[in-house]
């Protein structure tokens, strides 16, 4: 694995963004994973919504993303990023949601690139590198 994409990123595929799309064209599927956090806040997001043709279609869209690129599962490796990562940013009194940490963590934990277009809080983290595809 080489890329991890972050809850933005997903969305922006879901939405059909053409910037990010292109960039996952470039590389092969086995290259890019979406850590289990995400799936998790996109599956949220879908299921606080009310039962409409909006909700169908969202939920349409995510299912192929799901089947298109593997979740990145959630290691021992990855826990002990996580609390090397939390720890350290509330150590400089910079924390960020624990969701964020848990996705950086899942790229640091495989030594991947992290796809996000949330790069003003994704840089405080040592160590991750970072991609913008939407750009």
């Amino acid at each position: 694995m080489k890329y991890v994409l972050d809850t933005n990123a997903v969305s922006a595929l879901m939405k059909g963004e053409a910037a990010v799309i292109r960039r996952l064209e470039q590389v092969a599927r086995s290259e890019v994973a979406v850590p289990q956090p995400v799936f998790a806040e996109i599956a949220y997001g879908i299921q606080r919504l009310p039962r409409s043709k909006r909700r169908d279609a969202l939920q349409g869209r995510f299912d192929l993303v799901r089947s298109e690129i593997a979740g990145a599962l959630w290691s021992d490796v990855v826990s002990d990023a996580f609390g090397s990562i939390k720890a350290a940013l509330e150590r400089r009194g910079e924390r960020i949601e624990d969701f964020d940490v848990a996705v950086a963590a899942h790229a640091l934990a495989v030594g991947a690139v992290l796809v996000t277009a949330n790069v003003k809080h994704m840089v405080r983290i040592a160590g991750v590198e970072l991609e913008d595809w939407s750009e």
